[in-house]
């Protein structure tokens, strides 16, 4: 993503050729590098949030809640904007157990304000695969302390945790791996608006906030919203983050529009995320890195 300084901008000292040669040169070495930034990250998440199980807690109610709020809505009526009861149950349910790569949050800005990333820019491997290995660690941990649980409970819940079908679940899985480039992409274009506007990083963060919410589908299905606009949402990228995946995952959207278009906005948004780190360089190196 960041290309390599220009003159008059600080660059990282060149790498041994020791370096060198267990970076680039031996891919098991380079994967075993990603690895072990994975697990650091998963298991320094546990130690630095001693109370990461009542955010586990906080999320269990929500989706106790959301799932009741829906049974409300839908009692006495057939299907919703081509969504059946069960279809938005198991929508619901299953945007809460995989929350975490459906809105890929980073630690990139944090390192960007805290200055921390000229580090980052020193290590023997890429920036991108630093933060992506760092957020998988994270996810895992998450995954298996929450997630698992909670599709375990799915059955008490009155909810079919499962996806539609068994070609359901493969469109799901490719579907899910396109969101997740699409949400790392996103991530980057939103730091380097830190950089670009020359704001701090909470002004941001709301922003970040309040857009996935609303055009994501996560947690509102896009096809349930009022006058259509869930249909013009499905077209802008946030929507590749999460509605795309969980309308495949329930079987009620089509693989041959949505694969394509997640497609689509992973290389048209990795491409600006690498032209913005490219542009705001010098930017960069004012906050620290």
């Amino acid at each position: 993503m960041i290309a390599a300084a220009k003159p008059g901008q600080v660059s990282s000292p060149a790498p041994s050729r020791q370096g060198r040669e267990a970076g680039g040169g031996d891919g098991a070495v380079m994967l075993a590098k990603y690895r072990t930034t994975a697990v650091l990250a998963a298991t320094s998440y546990i130690g630095d949030s001693p109370l990461f199980l009542v955010d586990f807690v906080v999320r269990l109610a929500r989706v106790a809640v959301l799932l009741t709020i829906w049974r409300t809505v839908f009692a006495g009526r057939g299907p919703v904007g081509g969504m059946t009861l069960g279809a938005v149950l198991t929508y619901t349910l299953a945007a809460e157990v995989f929350a975490d790569p459906l809105n890929v949050r980073s630690e990139l800005s944090n390192a960007l304000w805290q200055g921390t990333v000229a580090v980052r820019l020193l290590q023997p491997f890429g920036i991108v695969g630093q933060f992506v290995a760092e957020t998988s660690g994270q996810w895992l941990i998450r995954f298996g302390c929450f997630s698992l649980p909670l599709l375990a409970l799915a059955p008490l819940l009155g909810v079919n945790p499962l996806p539609a079908s068994p070609s359901a679940a493969l469109w799901f899985l490719v579907s899910l791996t396109l969101a997740i480039a699409v949400g790392f992409a996103l991530d980057f274009l939103f730091t380097v608006l830190i950089v670009a506007l020359e704001t701090s990083q909470w002004a941001v963060e709301y922003l970040r906030r309040g857009l996935p919410t609303l055009l994501s589908g996560a947690l509102l299905p896009l096809a349930l919203m009022p006058w259509g606009i869930g249909t013009v949402f499905g077209w802008l990228p946030f929507a590749s983050m999460a509605s795309a995946p969980l309308r495949l995952y329930t079987g009620t959207g089509d693989p041959r529009f949505l694969l394509p278009l997640q497609a689509g906005w992973a290389i048209v948004l990795a491409f600006i995320a690498h032209r913005f780190w490219q542009a705001q360089r010098e930017g960069l190196v004012g906050y620290g890195g």
